[in-house]
């Protein structure tokens, strides 16, 4: 391969992931790499130090364009938004920090930033950049990038999970779920279900799908006894690795239709996260490599 192939192919599940963290889906963090690319063959290599920076510089600033276009479109969008969840190998999970920033709840929170917050936050506090490359990455001076990585990580420590669930938990909590939607049992599901729990659905407007959020262990449980999952097919679930902790992939008639991640605080589930829309599970079936 000639240098700068060698250099994007060495880099490209890092890429990958900056995108994919910063956007929230792999269809929009997938394209963020083509055009990187497409930039990145039209450098002049010898004026480049480091290549790695050089190319965390592009995908941040493709990013950081993407991520207005996503905020325009998220406002026409039916019903909830959730990340699109990836199947992710069994090692990420070993990885706790990186675990923990691709996880379903921390990218909800991720999106209550504004862009150029959650470009720095992304790049120093999962990727450890410096605070003169962020500034490179991101257009702004290095003290500039000190204060939005100021705030930002004051808005992050309000707002993300507290106490969180270890792995073991995240799966007690799924086996509940799944006993719910197979037998119809719902007491074990009840048991461990914060008051406040919140369950968000996203169909995308194309899938059967909560139009807004259901708050409450009893309209929770509730929810599932009537049938969260249609019981129009034949359904099967799997306990699988999404996003870096415990999942699970729901079939009907032997087709994905549906993922289902928790959120775990100090031994209860405070929400559910069930995404159903079609252009979100179409890279399901196979592992995506996320990486540091």
């Amino acid at each position: 391969m000639d240098p700068a192939t060698e250099a994007f192919v060495a880099h490209r599940n890092l890429l990958f992931t900056v995108a994919y963290e910063m956007l929230g889906t792999a269809a929009d963090a997938e394209d963020v790499l083509q055009e990187t690319w497409l930039r990145w063959v039209g450098v002049d290599l010898d004026i480049v130090r480091e290549k790695r920076a050089y190319l965390v510089r592009i995908v941040t600033r493709q990013a950081l364009d993407r991520l207005r276009v996503l905020g325009r479109r998220k406002e026409s969008y039916v019903g909830p938004w959730l990340p699109e969840p990836l199947l992710t190998a069994p090692d990420v999970a070993e990885d706790v920090e990186l675990a923990d920033s691709v996880s379903m709840a921390m990218l909800l929170v991720l999106e209550t930033l504004q862009p150029v917050e959650r470009a720095v936050f992304v790049l120093r506090e999962v990727f450890d950049l410096g605070y003169d490359e962020i500034a490179e990455a991101v257009g702004k001076s290095p003290s500039a990038v000190r204060q939005l990585a100021y705030r930002a990580r004051a808005h992050v420590a309000a707002r993300r999970p507290r106490g969180t669930g270890s792995p073991a938990e995240h799966r007690a909590a799924l086996h509940a779920f799944q006993r719910a939607v197979e037998t119809g049992e719902l007491q074990s599901l009840l048991d461990i279900l914060a008051p406040d729990v919140v369950a968000l659905s996203d169909g995308g407007g194309v899938k059967h799908a909560l139009l807004r959020p259901v708050v409450g262990a009893d309209n929770v449980a509730r929810l599932l006894a009537v049938g969260w999952w249609k019981r129009d097919a034949e359904r099967s679930v799997e306990l699988v690795q999404i996003n870096g902790g415990p999942g699970l992939l729901v079939r009907a008639d032997g087709e994905i239709d549906g993922v289902l991640v928790v959120r775990v605080e100090n031994g209860h589930v405070t929400g559910a996260y069930h995404v159903r829309n079609p252009e979100k599970l179409s890279r399901i079936g196979r592992q995506t490599t996320v990486t540091r």
